[in-house]
């Protein structure tokens, strides 16, 4: 099925040189000049090799057609991630470096899409946004909650992000799973 570029997201797989590769780093960039681009990483289904591409926003890429399955992540051991199938309850691990770099957001029990081709798991698509909390950053200065300025934060799975100079140590926040940002307080 063809889809923009643009809307590239981790977790996807598309063909790319006749093969089926799975996005595990997606970053829309608009540089100042020029036009938007995807700069994107990817892996190969069949080889596990790595590489780099850069997409225009405008082009069209092929995104394979793969059952989804609605998963659950259980644990992590040493032989990887153990996750079961909601319908069957079937479990089946996968490595861990399968989620790139948001392998920090995943969390024991977390409702995950995990995708199959012929029957073998090959990516797997976290919720597009997490709840984290804030375990260290600076304290709240006053009368600075108008700032446009960011602080940076680290949270409770380790993760850096750049947040609201009102933030604090021990509040929750919304984060992006795909590039690990704040959105927004979380409720």
């Amino acid at each position: 099925m063809k889809q923009l570029a643009g809307s590239i997201r981790i977790g996807w797989v598309i063909e790319y040189k006749n093969k089926p590769w799975t996005i595990t780093k997606a970053q829309h960039i608009k540089p100042g000049k020029g036009g938007a681009f995807m700069q994107v990483e990817m892996k190969s289904v069949e080889e596990g090799t790595k590489t780099n591409e850069r997409f225009r926003t405008e082009d069209t890429v092929e995104k394979l057609m793969v059952e989804e399955k609605d998963c659950q992540f259980l644990f992590e051991d040493g032989t990887g991630l153990t996750f079961m199938d909601s319908e069957t309850f079937d479990q089946f691990t996968l490595p861990a470096d399968i989620l790139g770099d948001s392998r920090p957001f995943m969390t024991d029990g977390m409702a995950v899409i995990i995708s199959f081709i012929d029957n073998k798991p090959i990516s797997v698509e976290l919720p597009l946004q997490v709840v984290c909390t804030v375990a260290e950053t600076e304290p709240v200065v006053k009368g600075q909650t108008a700032a446009s300025s960011y602080k940076p934060a680290i949270l409770d799975n380790g993760v850096r992000v750049m947040v609201p100079p009102f933030i604090g140590a021990g509040d929750k926040i919304v984060v992006g799973t795909a590039e690990g940002n704040y959105v927004e307080r979380a409720k």
